[in-house]
């Protein structure tokens, strides 16, 4: 009796994330990478990311895309922000600023599933109209958090020992988790971008189930925005820049299939650690921004390469 074979494929994004956390704590221990602090540090730094991230599974799980993420981040933060500036509570700032954010995931959804443009060029255009509009808010002039709950809450606070930044990610992450694997939701979401035609036959409301997928990116993203302006205490127009690259790299990395169909949020959590990982390691070695850049792009290209199953297109 033969024993089943391991996709070894399926795991190859922890595999990375061992060998990196290894290579650091080899060459930069005694620099304090793995102080507890610094361990923190990392999972504070990527906490946005993997807020985006998880939402990105969905919508890519789909077989569609979000480029208007980074965005809609730094829209959510001025909202959030003016908002609380203006006098009223930080309830009100956290409604108005998810309100920002599934207005634009309902444009998004709208132009995609109802007009049929595709959605990378409907997000593209999103994202630099979003950013204009970011811009202009404020003249590009940050906008100031002095409420000290708010910030405790998005950012700087702590439970138990624990950065309250690692928290939010932490539980959106598992809340993802049993969404997509666990629900009708999820199961309709691999459907439509399995095989669309095959969910619709079999009673999928694909449309609705993308257009509640730009939704979740939509809000994710105003999430995200609120979790950037806790931690800085501020608000600022450039929010987000390439959030929406990094949010894709990280679901890659973890295994969701960029063509729909197959996701996995446990996997996207990992690849996001990885990804914030190398960036503070490189950092800590003291490589110049470049250096960085290249280094962190050709590991996860080689991760993305040896995660490729024989015959994937």
């Amino acid at each position: 009796m033969s024993l089943p074979s391991i996709q070894w494929q399926n795991y190859v994004v922890y595999i990375f994330f061992v060998i990196v956390l290894g290579f650091f704590a080899v060459t930069i221990g005694d620099k304090g990478f793995l102080s507890v602090t610094n361990l923190f540090n990392i999972a504070r730094t990527t906490a946005m990311i993997t807020v985006i991230a998880v939402a990105m599974t969905f919508i890519i799980s789909a077989g569609e895309l979000d480029l208007s993420v980074g965005s809609t981040t730094a829209l959510a933060a001025l909202v959030c922000a003016l908002v609380i500036q203006a006098g009223y509570p930080w309830p009100l700032a956290f409604a108005a600023a998810i309100g920002a954010g599934l207005l634009v995931g309902c444009l998004n959804g709208f132009f995609v599933t109802v007009i049929g443009i595709p959605s990378f060029l409907v997000t593209l255009g999103m994202m630099q109209f979003i950013r204009g509009v970011d811009m202009r808010v404020t003249y590009t002039n940050p906008v100031s958090v002095t409420n000290q709950t708010f910030n405790s809450l998005f950012g700087s606070g702590k439970l138990f020992g624990i950065p309250s930044l690692l928290i939010w990610s932490v539980v959106v992450a598992l809340i993802g988790h049993v969404v997509l694997k666990y629900t009708g939701f999820g199961r309709e979401i691999l459907a439509t971008g399995g095989n669309r035609q095959a969910a619709e036959y079999s009673g999928v409301k694909t449309r609705r189930v993308k257009f509640y997928g730009f939704l979740l990116t939509g809000a994710a993203a105003a999430l995200a925005g609120m979790l950037y302006t806790g931690m800085m205490q501020t608000a600022r127009f450039n929010f987000g820049e390439g959030a929406e690259l990094m949010a894709i790299a990280a679901v890659i990395l973890g295994g969701t299939s960029l063509f729909g169909g197959k996701g996995t949020i446990l996997g996207t959590f990992a690849g996001s650690l990885l990804i914030g990982t190398i960036n503070n390691g490189l950092i800590i070695m003291g490589l110049d921004v470049s250096e960085q850049m290249m280094i962190s792009g050709a590991i996860i290209i080689v991760a993305v390469a040896f995660g490729k199953k024989p015959g994937q297109a």
